[in-house]
């Protein structure tokens, strides 16, 4: 007989006590904690293990110079975007947790790299919609493809039983907060059953050097939903995000064992499935007839790719006793701290102005290159002149208003003429990061605030 046991689970970090806890001794959250049913297996090894018996060496110690260091081809999607999100295309064995918004196009994008993978077998498992649904869905994608298959269940001993018969190159499950064990009474979704369904995946991931993308849902504040545990156990935890206002999407790495974790992949969502933004710069920067003031042009860096994007600041008398800061896309410490070095080193008085900042696109940077971009954009508000047109910013401003150098100029200035700009406003410190390179932009170098402003305004 099996023993039943019951046990105490927070639903914020999945802390398990085997009483109930008004706060989690683990993460502090108040009135988190669940009861599940625990059934232990005891007789047999559950998951994985009980369909696939590794005979193929015995666990021993082994010393680290004699492991062979073979290079394992990554998988290539036709999907250049992600493949560049992953670091470089899908690495055998990985275990990798795409997370986002219902309805943001989380499973399109996953059912349209499944379907374009003609020469590999692709098993994509549904535990929410049904084989007509998904069926609709492949069709109006218009991708045929004869080594795509497709089960619709939330077991995961009959999910096994099938991974064994078809041996697929790679699985698709949509989604693991639906997944149930028999080996845990709990409900699907519940803490201990994502955290098993999880373990049982990455168990037959890496013995069968099986790529698996897990779709996550996320909770009303923006986390992944489950335990945190969920998040240590993958290799790879992808954010899918984006407004659903507008028609793009972004697809950003927040961990990545085999590769950078500030890649950024950018996706339109069209009626015919999602589509790769390969120059996102061009899609950032609006097209506009008439000069405006308050719009400055940053040029950033995401990862490995170098991003113009499109600064809106607009300044505007206080009717309030406060004056209101409010950001998007933006740092608001950061917005404030600036504000300081233009009232302290400029004697500019923001004390009695609403300051408001916008990043075009509905992006979020946080590379600190920007912040002379926002400056200008600022300044240009302020004094209600339009910036010139071909001429985009690239440093970060310190406190005593020097402008300071930033990384991988060379990407900038390169990226700023391949889409025609003619100016580029760069700190004076980074002339030895330019090299021997001959750029056909004019680089203007500036070292303190001042100056920027007497050469603009």
């Amino acid at each position: 007989m099996s023993k039943v046991k019951k046990a105490f689970f927070c639903q914020n970090c999945g802390y398990e006590s085997v009483k109930w806890l008004g706060q989690c001794p683990s993460c502090n959250q108040w009135n988190s904690f669940v009861e599940e049913l625990i059934q232990k297996e005891t007789a047999k090894e559950n998951g994985w293990q009980h369909y696939h018996q590794t005979t193929e060496r015995p666990n021993k110690t082994i010393q680290l110079d004699d492991i062979n260091n073979s290079e394992e081809k990554r998988l290539m999607t036709t999907d250049e975007e992600l493949n560049r999100v992953l670091g470089g295309g899908v690495v055998p064995g990985s275990l990798v947790l795409i997370a986002g918004e219902p309805g943001i196009g989380k499973s399109t994008l996953f059912l349209q790299n499944g379907l374009k993978l003609t020469n590999k077998t692709v098993l994509y498992i549904s535990g929410e919609e049904s084989e007509q649904q998904i069926k609709m869905r492949a069709d109006r994608l218009n991708v045929k493809n004869k080594s795509f298959y497709l089960l619709t269940e939330t077991s995961t001993q009959i999910i096994f039983q099938e991974i064994k018969k078809l041996k697929p190159d790679l699985v698709i499950i949509d989604s693991i907060q639906t997944l149930q064990t028999p080996y845990i009474d709990s409900s699907p979704g519940s803490i201990s059953q994502i955290r098993e369904c999880a373990a049982e995946f990455q168990r037959f991931a890496k013995e069968t050097h099986t790529p698996v993308f897990l779709i996550g849902h996320i909770t009303k504040e923006g986390f992944i939903a489950g335990p945190k545990i969920l998040e240590h156990m993958v290799d790879t935890v992808l954010q899918f995000e984006g407004d659903r206002h507008y028609a793009y999407r972004i697809l950003r790495t927040l961990k990545n064992r085999y590769g950078s974790t500030s890649e950024l992949g950018i996706y339109e969502m069209t009626d015919v499935g999602m589509r790769a933004v390969t120059n996102p710069s061009e899609i950032l920067i609006t097209q506009k007839e008439e000069q405006l003031s308050g719009i400055a042009i940053a040029a950033t860096i995401e990862g490995m790719r170098p991003l113009l994007i499109e600064l809106q600041a607009l300044v505007t008398q206080s009717v309030y006793g406060t004056p209101q800061r409010t950001v998007s896309g933006f740092d608001l410490r950061r917005l404030q701290l600036l504000l300081a070095v233009l009232e302290k080193r400029g004697g500019f008085h923001f004390g009695v102005k609403d300051v408001f900042i916008n990043i075009a696109g509905g992006l979020k940077i946080e590379d600190p290159s920007i912040d002379l971009a926002v400056l200008c954009a600022i300044l240009s508000s302020y004094e209600d002149t339009p910036l010139p047109h071909h001429i985009c910013f690239a440093g970060e401003v310190g406190l005593s208003g020097e402008i300071r150098a930033v990384n991988r100029i060379d990407q900038r200035i390169a990226e700023a003429e391949k889409l025609g700009f003619e100016k580029i406003i760069v700190s004076r410190y980074n002339q030895k990061g330019l090299g021997k390179q001959k750029f056909n932009i004019e680089i203007v170098t500036m070292g303190q605030v001042e100056e920027v402003y007497r050469y603009l305004f």
